[in-house]
């Protein structure tokens, strides 16, 4: 009974595990989305560090409450958009320090001028003249300074309400405004700059590939996978060749041959080695196998210098099982297949790669070329599917090469927001990269612009539904006569 026990328990710890593997990876796929990001940002930072200066106002007289809500705003703005206008710490810290001045010397001058009369606010009194002087001032030293922050004319306005504390009031803008920029800063320069490293998997992974050697554009293939592995340092490349029943079959009929053409010595001889003619047969063609690959490996250890695996396996039952298998086995996290059609559609070797949860690229070679410095990258979405691309078209195109991203919209009106959404995808990867917008549909945008690149980047759309499919068909089935290398990039779990 313990023992049924123990193994109920240890299924329920199991399933519990893979729950949380499950819940863990859609979180970081949820992560990469930079909107998401910046909005879990904001309710991370923004509140723990409005607390914390809360927390030292209380135990410090010398910071006003009237700080707070131009400070809360203020912050906002930087963590909900690290990029933007008012996203610079100077400006920040600048601002509504120049603003607390101006509200005080708004003070100073209509006191000195003998002004009186104002505006009762509760228990306060504010001058009509000391709010317009106030904001004038503001508006005026922003401007020359280009300071221009909204929160600067809150600040100038409060500290009329600060009564004889308008000194205190003014160093306390300072020294908060510092406090969160510096947060900010760090932030932005630590974490979000570099958010790719720590949260887009492909970044950090992918680097050993596996390459099954298979059709008639094996060879550029394997070269493809060899430049995406050639990226990170401990980057090697797994060469496979599945040895099908068939061929094993032809080389024991041509043994059988041999042997009933040959003499009685010959016989005696295999008798004498222990190996049947199946055995031999499969011996041959394994070897026959190996030798081709040697051969490629050689030629890409020579052209891109990476290192290179080569593993020759029987093609039993599904190919794609095999694939998987050997992937598995020779610790791949990435698949680069060729390109297979079958009836106007992909093959059921390539759709059975898409269906598992492992990275897959299918590369079509129509150019013959092993090197892709032109790279056109055609978004359809934010997410870890475009990520990766832009990382895979990266590699390619090495330092030297150029990386253009594009997505298509359907009116005028979409065209901020898409060029938003280009922007947050380029934004976290080193180099330089190009963005455009364009009116028409992808396929006439493709074929109009691919001649000119070596490669297009396109996602296998496996993460939309299947009535989504058939409502709008992926983009690389409607790249069929698309004079370009196309690269179909599938990402797993």
């Amino acid at each position: 009974m313990l023992s049924g026990l123990r193994a109920r328990l240890q299924r329920l710890l199991a399933r519990v595990r893979r729950v949380e593997r499950r819940e863990l990876r859609e979180f970081r796929r949820w992560v990469e989305h930079t909107n998401n990001l910046l909005h879990l940002s904001v309710l991370v930072f923004v509140p723990l560090l409005i607390a914390f200066v809360t927390y030292i106002s209380n135990a410090s007289p010398a910071l006003s409450f009237l700080l707070f809500p131009p400070l809360a705003s203020g912050t906002y703005t930087l963590f909900s958009d690290p990029e933007g206008k008012y996203a610079s710490p100077p400006k920040f810290v600048g601002g509504m320090t120049v603003g607390a001045v101006c509200g005080f010397l708004a003070i100073e001058i209509t006191g000195v001028a003998g002004v009186s009369g104002g505006t009762r606010i509760g228990i306060q009194s504010v001058s009509t003249l000391d709010a317009g002087v106030s904001i004038f001032l503001t508006g005026a030293v922003t401007w020359a300074l280009d300071l221009e922050e909204p929160t600067a004319f809150s600040t100038a306005l409060l500290t009329l309400l600060t009564g004889g504390s308008r000194g205190e009031y003014v160093l306390s803008v300072i020294v908060s405004t510092t406090f969160i920029a510096t947060a900010f800063y760090a932030w932005r320069e630590l974490f979000y700059d570099r958010r790719a490293e720590y949260l887009y998997r492909t970044t950090q992974g992918d680097d050993h590939v596996l390459v099954p050697v298979r059709g008639e554009t094996a060879d550029e293939t394997a070269m493809f996978g060899a430049h995406i592995a050639a990226a990170h340092d401990a980057g090697k490349v797994v060469l496979l060749d599945l040895v099908s029943e068939s061929e094993i079959a032809e080389a024991e009929a041509g043994i059988r041959r041999d042997e009933e053409a040959g003499s009685g010595a010959s016989e005696a001889a295999s008798d004498a080695d222990g190996t049947d003619p199946t055995t031999e047969a499969a011996e041959q063609v394994a070897g026959q196998a190996a030798m081709r690959l040697e051969r490629l490996a050689g030629r890409i250890q020579t052209r891109v210098g990476v290192p290179c695996e080569v593993v020759v396996a029987s093609e039993s039952g599904s190919p794609a099982n095999v694939v998987l298998q050997a992937a598995q086995e020779a610790n791949c996290d990435l698949v680069v297949t060729p390109y297979e059609e079958r009836h106007g559609s992909l093959s059921p070797f390539v759709k059975s790669l898409f269906d598992d949860p492992i990275d897959v690229v299918a590369f079509r070679s129509v150019s013959g070329r092993s090197r892709w410095r032109r790279v056109l990258v055609a978004v359809a979405r934010p997410g870890d599917n475009a990520h990766a691309m832009l990382d895979f078209a990266q590699r390619v195109s090495r330092a030297t090469g150029t990386v253009s991203v594009c997505t298509c919209i359907d009116t005028e009106s979409h065209r901020r927001r898409a060029e938003s959404m280009l922007v947050n995808l380029v934004e976290p990867f080193d180099g330089t990269f190009e963005t455009r917008v364009s009116r028409d549909s992808i396929e006439r945008f493709l074929s109009t612009n691919a001649p000119s690149h070596d490669l297009v980047v396109v996602g296998a759309s496996t993460d939309r539904t299947g009535a989504s499919r058939f409502l709008a068909p992926p983009t690389f089935e409607k790249l069929r006569d698309v004079d370009c290398d196309v690269a179909i990039v599938h990402r797993g779990g």
